[in-house]
């Protein structure tokens, strides 16, 4: 259960949202880069309603499944948070997805309906699974509704919208997260609201993230650090959001998103480093790259100190503030990351790689990936174990929700 900015406990996807749009109607819930699209929280209310009544027309009930396989976009959230209004499931798939391995993640979740893109629509086809609706929500085909055809569905549907998303539970399933099957077939980890907002309890408290934090939604929806990072956490505290619909963008989308909180793996934190150091190399001589130097390795220095959980010397300090105003403000402003709060990173780099790497513009925290992830209980003798609100489906626990393992490991507290 999560104390929602209106001051009342949620303790589900659709209690939240339906606490945002009702707190602030008019502020902004989704835009594109360059505000090519904007929604409201009324805007995005009212299209979800219609679309979970379409939904419900189609003979979409509580706890049956509903597949997205789409990009970075409004259509996105729309219909994943419609098929949660109703109880239902809905999941991503990834969008290289092969015909194969979309037929067996369909087959296996059982859903029979899917949004999607005109892009993707060849190898959905391809993959022959046993679909009763397509939507297509860019392109009017034939044999496929549009997402305006849904709409026109709840339009005219009797259909009581509000018992719909209040008799959602704590215990439903949220979403699925399919694994990346490197060990045999993906399996399906069911997230339930009482996962997600146990998830969420932990990040408030961690990051103190307000309503007028600003996030960006980039990283693929088939994976869990992008719905807790962007499309849940829009729904959950009402921050505004940025949809990147191709995350090789992301470098160029970031000065028009001006992100407060961003969740940047590891590989794009890098390919940040590695433009300032190639910018650097080429276009700066003299004294402006003898500055630039010197800036980056006082800000390097003051990180490793801070990292190594050691106070800044008021000397460092000092230099870190005139190396700040000289020349780090500045990269930072032309990343766009200059209002940035928190960075967010997913595997932890060693302690020199992380003062190096992020030391000039930011000192990332660390998010947990893992869709089963839970914080290791106490150090045992022998295999480990783990247990979590977050963990729910592993069917290899028990029922107490206590996972065993074969592995060895060890906590690093640093």
């Amino acid at each position: 259960m999560v104390r929602h900015p209106s001051g009342a406990l949620v303790s589900t996807l659709p209690q939240a949202f339906q606490q945002t749009a009702a707190l602030k109607p008019d502020a902004v819930a989704i835009r594109t880069t360059g505000d090519a699209v904007v929604l409201t929280w009324r805007q995005y209310a009212d299209r979800v309603q219609k679309i979970a009544a379409g939904l419900a027309a189609l003979g979409v009930k509580h706890g049956h499944t509903v597949g997205l396989m789409l990009r970075n976009r409004p259509e996105f959230h729309l219909a994943d948070t419609a098929a949660m209004h109703l109880g239902a499931i809905p999941f991503s798939i990834y969008n290289t997805s092969a015909p194969d391995q979309i037929r067996y993640l369909f087959t296996n979740a059982e859903n029979a309906v899917v949004f999607t893109e005109k892009d993707f629509l060849p190898a959905i086809r391809a993959a022959g699974a046993n679909l009763a609706h397509l939507v297509v929500v860019d392109a009017d085909i034939d044999g496929c509704h549009t997402l305006s055809d849904i709409e026109s569905l709840g339009d005219n549907a009797d259909f009581d919208f509000d018992s719909a998303w209040r008799s959602v539970r704590p215990d439903d399933v949220a979403t699925l997260i399919y694994t990346s099957g490197t060990t045999g077939p993906p399996k399906g980890v069911e997230l339930t609201h009482a996962n997600v907002m146990a998830e969420f309890a932990a990040i408030v408290d961690l990051l103190d993230l307000r309503p007028d934090d600003r996030i960006t939604s980039y990283l693929p929806h088939a994976h869990i650090a992008d719905r807790v990072t962007g499309h849940y956490a829009n729904m959950v505290l009402g921050v505004p959001m940025t949809d990147v619909a191709d995350p090789r963008a992301i470098a160029q989308a970031l000065p028009d998103a001006r992100p407060t909180v961003w969740l940047g793996v590891p590989r794009v934190w890098h390919k940040i480093k590695v433009g300032i150091e190639t910018k650097l190399d080429t276009e700066a001589t003299g004294l402006k790259r003898r500055l630039a130097l010197w800036a980056i390795d006082t800000g390097v220095r003051a990180a490793s100190q801070m990292l190594a959980g050691k106070s800044v010397s008021p000397s460092l300090a000092l230099r870190r503030k005139i190396a700040d105003r000289l020349v780090l403000a500045k990269v930072r402003a032309a990343l766009g990351l200059d209002k940035l709060r928190w960075g967010v990173t997913g595997r932890p780099p060693s302690r020199s790689k992380r003062s190096n790497s992020s030391g000039a513009w930011v000192f990332p925290s660390t998010k947990s990936g893992a869709s089963r992830s839970a914080w290791a209980a106490r150090p045992p003798t022998g295999p480990t174990r783990t247990r979590s609100a977050r963990s729910e489906s592993h069917w290899a626990t028990s029922r107490s929700r206590w996972r065993t393992t074969t592995n060895c490991s060890s906590v690093d507290r640093s």
